[in-house]
């Protein structure tokens, strides 16, 4: 089970700048990373987390949005494409590396999804709702991409200054 030794990134760390690259072992230590994710974010009451937000820069990403905490699901190498029938959904969005801070984002409403699990089975699927939200906002980070950077420079500075503190 989870040994707790993750540690979640903050904005500005550069580390969360980073690209993550492709997972091409699948084997216990990426289940007990992902594990170990799980852990971590269900402790900071968080929906989704990315492997490079605790400084692992893979395609590795751990969610849950059950109410009960107890349907976890994990993407290794997730890939979407936006469906050309889409409309844009806006949400208020929060991140564990950006604590404290929310913001409405817009994003597409309907992708397509391919991903591998934990045992590196390929699957595909087109998630609406949150669920679609939170994928492409952890498949930001797996990008290098945050959410800060959807809000002006302005207040993206002043989180960093009262993230810095």
């Amino acid at each position: 089970m989870a040994t707790n030794r993750l540690k979640i990134l903050k904005f500005p760390d550069p580390r969360l700048r980073t690209v993550a690259k492709k997972v091409t072992k699948f084997d216990k230590s990426l289940e007990n990373l992902a594990y170990d994710m799980l852990d971590i974010m269900y402790k900071d009451n968080g929906i989704g987390l990315a492997a490079t937000q605790v400084d692992h820069h893979i395609r590795l990403i751990v969610m849950d949005l059950s109410d009960e905490r107890n349907e976890p699901m994990y993407f290794v190498n997730p890939e979407y494409k936006i469906l050309d029938n889409h409309s844009l959904f806006s949400f208020e969005e929060g991140c564990l590396s950006v604590p404290g801070f929310n913001e409405v984002i817009s994003r597409p409403d309907k992708i397509d999804l391919t991903w591998q699990d934990l045992q590196g089975n390929t699957h595909n699927d087109s998630p609406d709702g949150l669920l679609t939200v939170c994928i492409q906002h952890e498949m930001d980070h797996l990008e290098g991409k945050l959410m800060v950077d959807y809000i002006s420079p302005i207040k993206r500075d002043r989180i960093r200054k009262k993230l810095s503190k």
